[in-house]
């Protein structure tokens, strides 16, 4: 796969029923038609996140079904939900084989050849934390769980359930209530762990790479911490430093995403992941954009990122920032690092779609807002954001005029092109000057194109490297510099 690359996100199960639907007849992976796969994402990109893919679990279907809070949230996203909607967690997971409602293993065979065909790798889930109630494991091997007792049944019926004659405890993220779906593992057992690696060599061998389900869970200190008391001692080696190196063994290209959070991004990169959610970015550029420069200029670590502004965990990018939408995107996508979009996100939805659902409801599309991802994702493809040189740009104020502190800039370059991103992140218009890293600018006559909009700008011949800027409130600037050496 290539290097920071551009991965798009597709809910499998609610994507084949929307091509069906289109089509008039029944999809699944195996039947999706040419030009389908020739447009999957709303422009050129490196990969393709099936999420879902799976076998899911009746035992979590019946669990989703009977929780009304969760049946809740499926109404208010599908006016007309039915039972019949619930198809279950695809985090619940029952068996690491694909579904047949999706196609099965044939189905996915032929989804990844017609990727491959067309220059893009295969992502796929894989959950080291947990599996559903009535995966083998539990009563072939309920060792490999975290138990519990009848005891402990009686008094956090919340917590743990019986499987078979076992007790085992619920999986859970300790900032938050039990999943009552699923069943924690013991990723401290030895079992476990050769269990997992047999697993994921398996999924290996289907696809270029895994977004790993809360990865920070099964490290060694948080995984202690939250189940103190119930687990043995600590294994010398942690989960992932033993898992990943005989992954990479057998398949040394395979690519590793975390789904992290709490500050534990460094922790896994050390640990040998490739890339690691930035939520910290995403919620900057929603609750405090004015951050986002200092996050830019101090991250030590930028290719290690993985950068978003909306995935399936997340309220839609449109209902967040509404006419802030399209420099949210620049901002977020063109950092170095992997970049994430999710399917239906250039169209404009605004309804989040609980994962436990198998259609989405009908919204209207924003063509132009397509248009606009298309342009970006070119941009994300082309020289120089591709292999190019990433620098954040010092941005000044400008004589007489109104300051910006929302305005920040940085660049990319290589030895055929540059361009340069200026962003204000704040709601009053914007002036200053961005300071470049191309001395050959001083003095010399320049043309900038926004390759976005088509937008062209002509610079004078004025004796500094700098480039003078004005942006409206939220305005964004994606330039092709030209100079006239």
């Amino acid at each position: 796969m290539q290097p920071d690359p551009v991965i798009y996100e597709i809910n499998t199960w609610p994507w084949l029923q929307r091509i069906g639907r289109e089509l008039g007849r029944p999809v699944t992976l195996a039947t999706v038609p040419d030009e389908v796969w020739d447009d999957v994402a709303p422009g050129p990109v490196d990969a393709i996140w099936l999420m879902g893919v799976w076998q899911r679990s009746p035992a979590g279907v019946e669990t989703a079904q009977a929780d009304e809070p969760l049946v809740h949230t499926f109404r208010a996203a599908l006016p007309d939900f039915t039972p019949d909607d619930v198809v279950g967690s695809p985090y619940c997971i029952r068996d690491y084989t694909v579904d047949d409602h999706l196609g099965g293993a044939a189905g996915l065979a032929a989804a990844r050849a017609a990727l491959a065909d067309r220059g893009m790798g295969l992502i796929l889930d894989f959950v080291p934390n947990h599996l559903a109630t009535d995966h083998a494991w539990t009563t072939e091997h309920p060792e490999r769980f975290v138990g519990g007792s009848d005891d402990d049944l009686a008094a956090h019926r919340d917590a743990f359930v019986r499987v078979g004659p076992n007790v085992l405890a619920n999986g859970r993220d300790p900032h938050f209530p039990p999943w009552r779906d699923v069943v924690q593992l013991d990723v401290f057992h030895p079992d476990t762990r050769r269990a997992a690696i047999d697993t994921l060599r398996r999924v290996a061998d289907l696809c270029d790479g895994v977004r790993c389900d809360m990865a920070m869970l099964v490290s060694t200190e948080i995984f202690a911490r939250t189940w103190a008391g119930r687990v043995g001692d600590a294994p010398t080696d942690d989960y992932w430093t033993q898992v990943i190196p005989e992954i990479r063994h057998t398949h040394p290209e395979f690519v590793f995403i975390a789904e992290s959070y709490w500050g534990t991004e460094p922790q896994l990169r050390v640990q040998g992941f490739d890339h690691c959610y930035d939520k910290a970015f995403t919620d900057a550029l929603e609750h405090h954009p004015r951050d986002v420069a200092r996050l830019i200029r101090d991250d030590t670590d930028p290719t290690g990122r993985l950068r978003f502004i909306e995935n399936h965990d997340e309220p839609r990018a449109q209902a967040v920032f509404g006419d802030r939408h399209r420099t949210a995107a620049i901002t977020a996508l063109s950092q170095p690092g992997a970049r994430l979009i999710h399917d239906g996100q250039a169209d404009g939805r605004t309804i989040r779609l609980p994962v436990q659902l198998r259609r989405e409801p009908d919204e209207p599309l924003d063509a132009d807002l397509r248009l606009f991802y298309r342009a970006l994702l070119i941009v994300l493809q082309q020289s120089p954001v591709r292999g190019g040189t990433f620098a954040a740009c010092e941005v000044l104020g400008w004589p007489d005029r109104p300051g910006g502190p929302g305005l920040i800039a940085w660049s990319w370059a290589d030895a055929e092109r540059r361009a340069l991103f200026v962003v204000n992140l704040d709601g009053d218009e914007a002036v200053g000057r961005v300071r470049t890293e191309w001395p050959e600018l001083d003095g010399t006559v320049a043309s900038l194109t926004d390759l976005v909009t088509g937008d062209r700008y002509d610079r004078p011949a004025v004796p500094d490297p700098d480039i003078f800027v004005r942006l409206p409130a939220w305005g964004a600037h994606v330039l092709d510099v030209q100079i006239d050496l």
